[in-house]
């Protein structure tokens, strides 16, 4: 187990903004020391701010291009990896339009954009998304800028993982913890003869390590006024077979993740995360990004794994559709239509999810992938069997839905 990210969260536009960075900045490197020393290796500090809009409407192209470099810089001089810029919002489409821009200007900037809030799909903000990643695609020559971009349906404020981290209007300033830790998930299932075990292995793992990692952290946060909003225990995988949450759950019983009977192994293993007793923050679900997991990568590489696949996952609470390799000519039509599935799964089912979609410039379904990236396996691009959304689901300006409730028994007449 590792930590991915200690995550902190502030919003610019206030007026002590500089003086909340610097102490944010403090408290992110004595954290990352003291849980270091004490707990885990911390592989990352990131920084995330409300959702762009906020702080940027009614300013000129130029002048929030300036806003971004600056903070980008001040961000990066007092000691964070990244900067998430937060999403883009429903309704307003000039802030769709900034975010290649945004990503263009630095590697170490993330953005977002919303799809779904409230229950409700917006079609255009997925029109709107799938020509962000088409865009983004276009950055460099190999299609690596959309690791940056996310498209995000209902994922509250405060999830520490990138793309996905944006900081709530009007709130205090925040830290969360994102923890890579799906080798836990490989030893659970490894050590023990039952599902019931391996879950109580899991639990009381990731539980212990919550209880003894708070105490650290509110002790180094006592009286600044920065809260403490939790874990995200997704089990985020790394690129080796000893850290690949496909691995682990194919320590279940399966011959292979992607083939028919899957669903109830990753159905176990996000009940399982449901019951676990720790501050939460993010998903805490299923974490299954294609190129970051060396099983996954390898079953999409031979063809057992498909986008439907990963699509039926999302219902049992997975995180959403992450770092999938998809042909170079996937059209804007074709990339809308993946959104607007994963918008729909997640205002239907009342979860949250993402999409982060990478389209690879002159690669077709079934070319070898390599990225000289140490998060990324090889694997190769997964095709897409997508079509043109047309009217009058792609013209409504927004879709309600029910959340999905168990039907009440209602006896024969």
């Amino acid at each position: 187990m590792r930590i991915r990210s200690i995550t902190s969260f502030f919003d610019p536009d206030l007026p002590d903004a500089r003086t909340t960075l610097r102490l944010l900045a403090k408290i992110s490197a004595t954290l990352k020391k003291e849980i270091s020393d004490q707990h885990f290796p911390v592989l990352s500090t990131r920084i995330a701010t409300v959702p762009f809009p906020h702080f940027m409407i009614g300013k000129t192209t130029s002048d929030n291009l300036k806003i971004v470099s600056e903070l980008d810089e001040e961000t990066r001089l007092l000691g964070w990896d990244y900067l998430s810029l937060g999403p883009a919002q429903p309704g307003q489409a000039a802030g769709y339009s900034l975010i290649p821009e945004f990503l263009s200007k630095s590697e170490r900037i993330f953005c977002s954009a919303l799809i779904a809030e409230g229950g409700r799909l917006f079609p255009s903000a997925a029109a709107a998304s799938a020509e962000i990643i088409h865009a983004a695609s276009e950055i460099s020559d190999d299609g690596f800028a959309n690791l940056r971009f996310a498209a995000l349906a209902q994922v509250p404020a405060n999830t520490p993982f990138l793309p996905a981290a944006y900081h709530q209007k009007d709130m205090p300033p925040a830290i969360s913890l994102a923890i890579e830790c799906a080798d836990v998930v490989i030893d659970a299932f490894s050590q023990n003869e039952t599902i019931s075990q391996g879950q109580e292995f899991l639990l009381s793992t990731f539980e212990n390590a919550a209880r003894a990692m708070e105490q650290t952290i509110q002790h180094v946060l006592e009286s600044s006024g920065v809260v403490f909003r939790g874990f995200d225990f997704s089990p985020a995988p790394f690129p080796i077979d000893s850290c690949s949450l496909a691995g682990g759950m194919e320590k279940l019983g399966l011959e292979h993740i992607g083939g028919i009977g899957s669903l109830a192994a990753v159905a176990v293993l996000a009940d399982t995360l449901d019951r676990g007793r720790w501050h939460r923050a993010g998903f805490n679900g299923m974490m299954l990004p294609v190129m970051e997991d060396s099983v996954l990568a390898r079953r999409a590489e031979m063809g057992m794994l498909s986008v439907h696949d990963l699509l039926l996952y999302c219902t049992v609470c997975g995180t959403g559709l992450d770092t999938i390799p998809l042909p170079g000519n996937t059209t804007r039509e074709e990339l809308m239509a993946v959104l607007m599935d994963v918008g729909t799964l997640s205002a239907r089912l009342g979860k949250p999810l993402t999409a982060r979609l990478m389209p690879l410039p002159g690669r077709k379904a079934g070319d070898r992938v390599h990225f000289d990236f140490d998060y990324f396996a090889d694997s190769r691009v997964m095709a897409l069997n997508a079509q043109k959304i047309s009217s009058p689901l792609r013209d409504e300006d927004s879709i309600q839905f029910t959340p999905r409730k168990p039907a009440e028994f209602f006896p024969p007449l």
